[in-house]
């Protein structure tokens, strides 16, 4: 079945953060991480029926949602989830904070591979524990991030490090995590007596090429959060899970749902989530596909206006990583003037811990992406211009 990807679905005036935050009505918005695509079919008509009934009472999870979940990891990733270690609740970053309550003591230290998700920073805080930052990297003649694994047994052997906090596929920089890499992660973690938390979110949000390996397929102690919501787009939903093998832990991470009332979803999130896993197969197929010649246009736009800024090889997620250091200005800077003055939002790399690049969302309409990228690359070619006098 052929999808309309290409349609072009106004926004504005429906308390979109995404489109009604921007300051003005001619923004083109490739900044937070929200598609501009409908659901999927499935996904709109079990809404639709669910709604019909009229009655939006407290909502009981049955057994067809763990069901559905269990034969989606299955059959797409190789991975058995048994119902007993599965949790759910309202999201993935509360899912994060609940594990993190559960898991740390104020005071430790919680390390991750930066650039990282900014709400990775906020939950590690929040909870009173210090980011332990690991630096990712480009190695010479690649194009793709690396981890610097000295560094990474360094901080993991540090005596505060109790958790490292995982983001696989990673967001910001784009890399799906390879089932080798994923394997000298957890080595070193478990080496070192640090438990892994895995965020999982774009997990099916996968290049051509590249194949998702489930962090619990290669370290059955981990901890992994996700959910259907950026894959299938619908965040607003509110619906994640929490999968964790060992009972006391999980016991722990339950009571921490509780504290942190995260523990009832709304009537929609898990009638969405089965008809995106038992219905919408070939959607989610067909979105990879788009997304990937999206991600081709940008490329070849940057090649052919910009070359002088590399952009990071996209393995996964929908969110372009490009460097603009050649450019000799901030991030925000660049951020606040391409929105001030070109009318285009991207994200600054300054909110994921680093400084020099920016995060762009290609998840629209191909003539959508198109004329954002017009206004950046004119935004850019002008202030560099500007510059070089």
């Amino acid at each position: 079945m052929a999808y309309n990807f290409d349609e072009l679905i106004e926004r504005r005036g429906t308390g979109s953060y995404k489109w009604d935050e921007a300051p003005s009505a001619d923004v083109i918005p490739l900044w937070v991480a929200d598609m501009d695509f409908r659901v999927a079919p499935a996904i709109q008509e079990a809404l639709r029926q669910r709604v019909a009934h009229g009655v939006f009472g407290y909502t009981m999870v049955d057994n067809d949602y763990y069901e559905a979940v269990q034969s989606w990891f299955l059959r797409r990733h190789g991975w058995t989830i048994r119902r007993e270690d599965m949790l759910y609740t309202s999201g993935v970053v509360p899912a994060m904070s609940c594990v993190l309550k559960a898991l740390t003591m104020p005071g430790e230290r919680v390390l991750t591979l930066t650039p990282a998700y900014n709400c990775f920073f906020s939950s590690i805080r929040n909870n009173g524990c210090e980011v332990q930052g690991c630096e990712l990297g480009i190695p010479a003649a690649q194009t793709a991030y690396a981890v610097d694994w000295e560094d990474f047994e360094r901080k993991c052997a540090d005596e505060k490090t109790t958790v490292f906090l995982l983001c696989n596929p990673h967001n910001p920089t784009g890399r799906v995590w390879t089932r080798e890499e994923l394997g000298r992660m957890a080595d070193i973690c478990h080496r070192h007596g640090v438990a892994i938390v895995s965020d999982e979110i774009h997990c099916e949000l996968i290049m051509p090429g590249y194949k998702f390996v489930p962090m619990a397929t290669v370290a059955a102690d981990a901890i992994i959060l996700n959910s259907p919501s950026k894959s299938f787009n619908m965040a607003g939903l509110q619906i994640a899970n929490i999968i964790c093998t060992d009972p006391q832990l999980r016991r722990r991470i339950d009571r921490a749902i509780n504290i942190n009332e995260v523990c009832d979803v709304n009537p929609f999130g898990p009638i969405a989530l089965k008809a995106a896993y038992n219905e919408s197969e070939d959607w989610i197929d067909e979105l990879c596909l788009y997304l990937k010649g999206n991600y081709d246009t940008l490329r070849q736009t940057f090649a052919g206006e910009l070359p002088q800024l590399p952009v990071a090889e996209l393995e996964g997620t929908y969110l372009v990583w490009v460097d603009i250091r050649p450019l000799g200005i901030s991030a925000d800077t660049l951020a606040d003037r391409l929105l001030s003055d070109h009318k285009v939002w991207v994200n600054s790399s300054v909110m994921y811990g680093t400084e020099g690049f920016i995060r762009i969302n290609i998840a629209c309409p191909r003539s959508r992406l198109t004329e954002g990228l017009r206004r950046l690359v004119k935004g850019i070619q002008e202030i560099a211009a500007t510059r070089a006098v």
